[in-house]
């Protein structure tokens, strides 16, 4: 009787510690992953925004995480509308709308097309028959975003620029043949080249993105050097960051926090102060001609873009503009 006692009893405290371990490596486990969670790099198959918590981000950078950043531009789309201080809806030459006949683009670009939605700025491609002030017909109207100018600022500094820095967008790109998204910069006294094309994506290869330096050569010849990156996921199933550190000396090119190229040739490298466009073509030279299986409307959406720069750079309130 007592051997059964002491055997019932010493049952009943191995079940309960047992209990007990459980529950403490419960809490332990999910503490450990909501830390994990706060500190490592958004994956490639992230599939929601995520909202930043810190005052002063920097950059999503997996190498030379010692380097001293100042963050000198967050746009993060969160006033419920577009700030007029730092973007415009069209490139300088916006007219009532505008285009970039140089791509054989088939879109209208208009403000209507640029919205602001919970999830950040939506840049809407939609099929829609309009007349542009060019006297052209077009069949499809879309939206675009640049710090740069407008066409009655022509006189005005750029809303804003930078020269040298590393810049990062978090977005999410539309699948489809004949949509084609775009983050670049160009230079801020509206010269056409150099150009840094941080991604371009085309809807009908979503799991590819293009990344290009145009530059021109010392007797005027325009040229370029480029990077074709393949994805082993599908880009536009889910938000990805798409980045360039732009250094005197290289630029390299980042998707989702990893390296993905590095150009080095110093002669070739922009050494003047650029602004910042992202846009949804339709049609054109790399976006071709939509399908009857492509989607309208369709929204490239951005939660942020951000600029840093090193601690020990100068300030931009004299590169803005030039």
């Amino acid at each position: 009787m007592h051997l059964r006692f002491f055997y019932r009893r010493k049952y009943w405290f191995l079940v309960i510690r047992s209990t007990l371990l459980g529950i403490l490596l419960v809490i332990l486990v999910t503490g450990a992953r909501s830390a994990l969670g706060e500190i490592l790099p958004d994956g490639p198959q992230a599939d929601q925004p995520q909202k930043s918590t810190a005052s002063q981000p920097v950059p999503n950078l997996v190498q030379d995480q010692d380097t001293q950043w100042k963050l000198i531009f967050n746009s993060q789309f969160s006033q419920g509308k577009l700030d007029p201080n730092q973007w415009v809806t069209c490139y300088w030459w916006d007219n009532q709308g505008c285009t970039n006949s140089a791509n054989n683009e088939l879109e209208w670009y208009l403000p209507a097309n640029v919205q602001v939605g919970h999830q950040g700025l939506n840049l809407v491609a939609q099929k829609q028959t309009v007349q542009g002030s060019d006297n052209h017909t077009y069949r499809y109207t879309s939206g675009m975003v640049t710090t740069g100018r407008s066409s009655d600022q022509l006189s005005q500094p750029v809303k804003f620029a930078f020269q040298y820095g590393f810049t990062e967008v978090r977005a999410k790109i539309p699948k489809g043949r004949g949509l084609w998204s775009a983050f670049w910069l160009l230079p801020a006294n509206n010269d056409s080249i150099p150009e840094i094309d941080v991604m371009e994506i085309v809807g009908s290869q979503p799991n590819t993105v293009v990344m290009t330096l145009h530059y021109l050569l010392p007797n005027g010849v325009r040229s370029d050097a480029q990077k074709i990156w393949t994805s082993k996921v599908d880009l536009s199933q889910g938000w990805h960051t798409y980045a360039v550190d732009w250094e005197p000396d290289f630029i390299a090119w980042y998707i989702d926090g990893v390296e993905t190229w590095k150009y080095t040739d110093t002669s070739h490298i922009p050494n003047q102060p650029m602004y910042l466009l992202l846009n949804l073509a339709v049609g054109g030279t790399l976006g071709g001609t939509p399908g009857p299986e492509t989607v309208f409307p369709s929204t490239f959406s951005i939660q942020y873009i951000r600029v840093w720069q090193h601690a020990s750079a100068p300030s931009m309130q004299s590169l803005a503009g030039r």
